[in-house]
């Protein structure tokens, strides 16, 4: 999918030639198939190849699956989601980053307000 949404589109041949140590050229076509099937990904026909899009916009991937995960890992709670987070990369953390961080959660407790 990264590569995908990299490109835009591309061919199975184009996605495997992206990839750090690529699987087999069947073994890409066969995700990209699985990924279709799943709605993730559709393909148009150009001559004899295949042209593979992303079907979903990446902001709208993004948040799909940090839904997932939440609810998956952390019982559907943002707090222990971040918390993991940040005890995860506190270390790596810039005072600017550690800033930005801020002000969005001031920036929804502004919201969360209204």
């Amino acid at each position: 999918m990264d590569v995908l949404y990299q490109k835009g589109r591309a061919t199975a041949l184009e996605v495997q030639e992206s990839l750090p140590d690529p699987p087999s050229y069947s073994a890409v076509r066969a995700l990209l198939r699985i990924l279709e099937d799943k709605g993730h990904v559709r393909h148009e026909q150009d001559g004899p190849r295949y042209i593979f899009t992303p079907k979903l916009h990446r902001d709208k991937a993004r948040r799909s699956a940090i839904r997932h995960v939440m609810e998956t890992f952390f019982d559907g709670s943002p707090e222990q989601a971040v918390a993991a987070l940040l005890d995860v990369s506190s270390s790596k953390l810039s005072q600017d980053e550690l800033g930005r961080l801020a002000q969005l959660i001031e920036n929804a407790r502004s919201e969360s307000r209204k």
